[in-house]
C-alpha cells in the first residue's frame, strides 16, 4: 500500500489552502524543522491591588528585582511571599497609559506620559521619585548609547525627542558643557515608540528614523529610514539586536536601522486583520525571547479572546497560540524563599512546576506578563497543540487508511477530513488515538484530505511530520 509523506511545513494563513503548508499551527512555535511545544501561563506573584500593565526587571550586582505597573501605582515583587509592594511616589499616579520601563546602569526607570519620568535606584530606594526636576514627562523612554532618550514628551510635543546628558540620567538641561538636548521630529506625524541600542530607532505613525550619535555640536543625527511605511500601534514595538519588529497599517515589518522589511506579508498580515479586535488594539503587547529566537504578539481577538502572533526571525515562520495572558513581556526571576513557595501551592507536591525550574532561581530568563493583577510566566505544562495540514492530494479518488504521526520524544492523535472538491464543507473525524506503535486507523475517502495532529506526551520536543497510507478507489 503507497504511503505519501506530509510534512509540517510553513504556517500560510493568508495563502490558498491547497499549497504545501499549514492551515493551522496553534499552540506552538516554528522551528527549522516542525513545531515545537509552548509552555502555558503559570501564576509568579500573589495579586497586586490593582490590574497591572506591565512588568520589568532590573539587574545590579547580585540583586534581581522585578518591578509592575498598574493604572495608580508602581509595584514591586517581594520574593519572601510572593507579594506585590507598593513602592509608588508619595500621592501616586493617575495614567490610563501601560508603563515602559528601562534600567540604565544603577537606576530603573518608568515613564507613563503623565508623570515626570520615575527613578528608582537598585539596591537602596524604598519608593520611586521624580527622575529630576527637569526631566521630561514621556510617553517612551529608551537607552541609546550612553544617553536615556524619551520621546512625546508632551501633548503638544508629540514628535519631540528629548535626550539627558552622557551618562547621567538625572541632567536634562541643555548648554554649556551638557550634551543635554532636544529634536524635532518633522514628518511622519506622531512618535509611536522608540528603541535603543548603538543607535536609535524613532517609530512615527507614518515614518521610521535612526538616530546616530556623532559627537558635539549636534550631539545625534536624525536620519529617515523610510517616510512611507510607520508604526500604527505602540505596543507593537519590540528590539532584539539591531532588529525592531513593529505593525504598520499594512502589516508586520522589522527595521535594522538601514532597511525596512516587511515580514508578515502574504503570510500573516491579512489573518490578524481579520482576527484582530480594532477597538482594543491598545491592549497589544510584543516582547521577544532570545532563547527561543522568536517576537511575539499579544492581541484581542473579534472572538474576545486573546491571541499571541508568533515569530521566528531566524527561519521566517510564524504560527499562533491562545492565551490568558494580558501583557507579555521578558524577565528575569528574583529568588523565591521556601515561605515564598508557600503562596503557590498548599504543598511541594501539587506545585505542578520542578524545585529545579529555573522559575525559582534569581537572574534566571523567563518569558513572561501579566493577567490581571498577577505577573505570570510562560512555565507551565505544555499547552495542547494542533497542526492541521492544507489539502493534500493522494489521487483523484483516494481511501486514506492510516496515519503514523511522527513526534520527536512523543506520540500524537488525529483527526482527519476527506472531500470531494474543494468548496465541500470540511467534516473532520472524531478524535483517533494512537496505538503502541504510533499508528491511527483511520478510512476516509476523497481526492482531498487534511490531517489534524495534537501531539501527546507531557515532554513531547517537535512535531514534524505523518505518513499517510491509502488506496486508490475506482470511479463509476
Amino acid at each position: 500500500m503507497p504511503t505519501q509523506r506530509i510534512n509540517f511545513n510553513e504556517w500560510l494563513p493568508d495563502q490558498p489552502n491547497i499549497v504545501d503548508g499549514l492551515a493551522d499551527a496553534k499552540n506552538v512555535v516554528p522551528a527549522q524543522v516542525g513545531y515545537r511545544p509552548i509552555q502555558s501561563i503559570t501564576n509568579y506573584s500573589a495579586d497586586a491591588v490593582e490590574a497591572l500593565n506591565n512588568v520589568a526587571v532590573g539587574r545590579y550586582k547580585d540583586t534581581t528585582d522585578i518591578f509592575a505597573g498598574g493604572s495608580t501605582k508602581l509595584f514591586k515583587f517581594d520574593s519572601t511571599d510572593t507579594s506585590m509592594d507598593d513602592v509608588s511616589q508619595l500621592g501616586g499616579y493617575s495614567s490610563s497609559r501601560r508603563w515602559k520601563f528601562l534600567q540604565f546602569g544603577q537606576s530603573m526607570l518608568a515613564a507613563n506620559g503623565s508623570d515626570k519620568i520615575q527613578q528608582w535606584t537598585l539596591d537602596s530606594s524604598t519608593a520611586f521619585a521624580d527622575l529630576a526636576a527637569n526631566a521630561p514627562t514621556a510617553r517612551y523612554i529608551a537607552a541609546v548609547r550612553d544617553f536615556v532618550v524619551s520621546a512625546y514628551t508632551s501633548s503638544t510635543e508629540p514628535n519631540k525627542v528629548q535626550w539627558s546628558d552622557i551618562n547621567a540620567e538625572g541632567s536634562w538641561t541643555s548648554g554649556g558643557a551638557s550634551q543635554a538636548d532636544y529634536q524635532i521630529i518633522p514628518q511622519g506625524g506622531d512618535i509611536t515608540g522608540i528603541t535603543g541600542g548603538e543607535f536609535g530607532i524613532v517609530l512615527s505613525e507614518r515614518a521610521i528614523t535612526r538616530m546616530t550619535y556623532i559627537g558635539s555640536p549636534l550631539f545625534f543625527q536624525f536620519d529617515t529610514i523610510s517616510n512611507e511605511i510607520g508604526c500604527m500601534l505602540e505596543g507593537s514595538i519590540a528590539r532584539y539586536g539591531n532588529n525592531t519588529f513593529f505593525y504598520s497599517e499594512d502589516g508586520f515589518y522589522m527595521t535594522d536601522g538601514t532597511q525596512v522589511l516587511p515580514i508578515g506579508a502574504e503570510k500573516v498580515d491579512n489573518y490578524f486583520k481579520d482576527r484582530a479586535e480594532p477597538s482594543d488594539y491598545s491592549t497589544m503587547s510584543c516582547s521577544v525571547d532570545p532563547i527561543a529566537k522568536i517576537v511575539v504578539w499579544n492581541y484581542a481577538t473579534v472572538d474576545g479572546d486573546r491571541e499571541l502572533l508568533i515569530y521566528n526571525w531566524n527561519v521566517q515562520r510564524w504560527s499562533r497560540a491562545l492565551t490568558s495572558a494580558d501583557y507579555i513581556a521578558p524577565l528575569a526571576t528574583a529568588s523565591v524563599t521556601l515561605e515564598g513557595l508557600d503562596t503557590y501551592s498548599a504543598s511541594i507536591d501539587a506545585l505542578g512546576i520542578s524545585l529545579d525550574n529555573s522559575i525559582w532561581t534569581g537572574g534566571q530568563y523567563l518569558f513572561a506578563g501579566v493577567s490581571g493583577s498577577k505577573i505570570v510566566t510562560f512555565s507551565g505544562a505544555n499547552k495542547v497543540a494542533e497542526l492541521q495540514t492544507n489539502d493534500f492530494e493522494l489521487g483523484v479518488n483516494s481511501v486514506a487508511t492510516l496515519v503514523r504521526p511522527v513526534v520527536y520524544n512523543g506520540s500524537g492523535n488525529i483527526k482527519i477530513a476527506s472531500r470531494k472538491n474543494l468548496d465541500d464543507p470540511i467534516t473532520f473525524s472524531s478524535t483517533v488515538t494512537a496505538d503502541t506503535e504510533g499508528r491511527c486507523a483511520v478510512r476516509s475517502a476523497g481526492r482531498f484530505h487534511r490531517v489534524t495532529l495534537i501531539p501527546t506526551g507531557d515532554n513531547w520536543k517537535n512535531a514534524v511530520y505523518v505518513d499517510v497510507d491509502f488506496a486508490q478507489q475506482g470511479t463509476r
